[in-house]
């Protein structure tokens, strides 16, 4: 299991946990959940913020937030 903000450009993974304290209440709302499979399609300058595909959603994650949300290689 290793943070959002560390995993590769275009590997897929899978949410496994994420800390509900931290995370704002938008990306749970936009699919952001255990079980959800998540992708790094491209980085923005200076690699913040980072845009993702979770499931059929694109969204921008600022690499902060996502340090807590954990995920898992899918192999």
């Amino acid at each position: 299991m290793i943070p959002l903000n560390q995993l590769p450009l275009g590997v897929e993974a899978e949410i496994e946990k994420i800390d509900l304290d931290k995370l704002p209440l938008k990306l749970i709302e936009m699919g952001c959940l255990p079980g959800n499979s998540i992708s790094l399609i491209q980085k923005a300058p200076f690699n913040d913020p980072l845009y993702f595909k979770i499931d059929e959603s694109h969204l921008a994650i600022r690499k902060d937030t996502a340090k807590d949300i954990f995920v898992r290689f899918i192999k």
